[in-house]
């Protein structure tokens, strides 16, 4: 049976199967994606490539329930969620339709001779995407959204849970008037991914995964030759150093935890709290999260796992301060794990899911070394009424991003990414742009020419 196959993860049933792509459609695809590239990747005008994009932007827009279904069915989000997550896509197509000209303008250099110079951006190529499940539409958007603005072509391979909503992604593109080959979805498997990412047709890779996936897909790429951008999750801290409304911030705490059913790369998953604060902020905590209502995890298989880290994380010493750590089905209750002793390995895991570490510090000072006890780096949130101990503190911590004294601030403009073993490169904003790029010389020996 193929891999990609719709099982809604809520009522365990399969509902739709899809054909695997056999080798002679990867190969078709990787023409397809190197001819759009040199016929108009090379040849449009940023000009007409921002006015497809800012199309691409109208037809997620106008299908939003639709595509908001899609995913509900697909990984289970909650429907008042998945449309927001369209919309947020919507806006990165349209931000990089309004903003690409201005990111791709070039940029001067000042000759010491006589003559004249400019570097100029310019795209590479097609590239293969390999995405994840967790925010089906959006992860792809801020990968696509500026190559499509460089001129580079797409190579989709999504996540085996998320058929339908590839297709659907796909479909808009070619409804949008961009090329057959400028992005194209691809049910390939991890031996064909391979072969792509081997193919000298395919000039980069990103992908959006598991430090393991990124360790394979960033040796296959560097065996390659080819630039490669990896976003691998992480176990970000939310670090309590100071509030003047309690309640405010734990109401802030749990939106920013149970958002997708805490199955976020970048969300809280580690409560650094200050001594003082600790007792009142777990207590408030654990109590509103118990009136949280969520929706199933992407899968029974990710509800297993969780439910035997926690499992694992009680027999290395931790307590249970909120829930039984059990799955029912696909489903997961909010959990809270407390008292996790030091080196134990649950300190150093990614618990993708709604559950919680707590932990007590005495100061900032140790409340950043914990935050730094990780291999993970991609994002962090500090809580404070200094502002001066928020960006004091923000510089102290080894993360792509922190967020001081606010959650769920992710917008188009916003370079992501992180450091350590949450991957390398940024996403979204002017930096995004400038991953897959060719910062080309050109060099005149008449002045003034540019």
């Amino acid at each position: 049976m193929s891999a990609y196959t719709v099982t809604n993860p809520a009522t365990g049933q399969v509902e739709k199967t899809y054909p695997s792509a056999t080798d002679a459609e990867v190969d078709a695809a990787l023409a397809a994606a190197q001819n759009a590239y040199v016929q108009w990747g090379r040849t449009t005008t940023k000009a007409q490539r921002a006015a497809l994009l800012a199309k691409v932007a109208d037809l997620y827009e106008a299908r939003k329930q639709e595509l908001a279904e899609t995913i509900n069915h697909e990984m289970g989000k909650k429907l008042d969620e998945a449309i927001g997550e369209v919309e947020f896509s919507a806006s990165i197509y349209r931000y990089y339709a309004d903003h690409g000209e201005e990111f791709l303008a070039d940029i001067p250099v000042e000759r010491e001779a006589a003559g004249s110079a400019v570097v100029r951006k310019m795209p590479i190529g097609p590239l293969v995407g390999v995405m994840p499940w967790n925010y089906p539409y959006y992860q792809v958007a801020r990968f696509a959204a500026p190559n499509l603005m460089l001129g580079n072509t797409i190579l989709l391979k999504h996540a085996s849970l998320c058929p339908a909503s590839s297709a659907a992604m796909e479909r808009i593109f070619l409804d949008a008037g961009f090329p057959k080959g400028a992005f194209t979805n691809l049910y390939a498997s991890f031996d064909q991914t391979s072969a792509m990412i081997a193919d000298p047709r395919v000039r980069g890779v990103s992908l959006t995964g598991s430090e393991r996936a990124g360790v394979a897909i960033a040796g296959e790429a560097g065996a390659a030759l080819k630039k490669v951008v990896c976003e691998l999750g992480g176990s970000d801290p939310f670090v309590v150093l100071g509030t003047d409304d309690m309640d405010a911030l734990v109401a802030t705490a749990v939106a920013g935890k149970y958002e997708n059913c805490g199955q976020v790369c970048n969300g809280p998953k580690r409560f650094i709290v200050l001594d003082s604060l600790y007792d009142e902020f777990l207590a408030k905590f654990a109590e509103a999260s118990k009136a949280v209502e969520l929706g199933p995890l992407c899968s029974v298989k990710a509800a297993r796992h969780l439910s035997e880290q926690v499992a694992q994380a009680v027999a290395d010493g931790a307590t249970l301060a909120l829930g039984d750590g059990k799955n029912d089905g696909a489903f997961f209750a909010p959990t809270i794990l407390t008292d996790i002793p030091a080196g134990a390995p649950a300190r150093y895991a990614e618990f993708f899911g709604p559950v919680s570490q707590f932990y007590r510090v005495k100061d900032e000072a140790e409340a950043i070394a914990l935050a730094n006890d990780t291999p993970y780096g991609l994002g962090s949130y500090v809580f404070t009424i200094d502002p001066r101990q928020g960006e004091r503190v923000a510089d102290a911590l080894e993360t792509g991003m922190t967020y001081v004294n606010e959650v769920g601030a992710d917008s188009a403009e916003m370079p992501f990414g992180g450091v350590k073993n949450s991957g390398f490169g940024r996403e979204l904003g002017s930096l995004g742009i400038n991953e897959f790029v060719n910062l080309k010389l050109i060099s005149l020996d008449t002045p003034d020419y540019f």
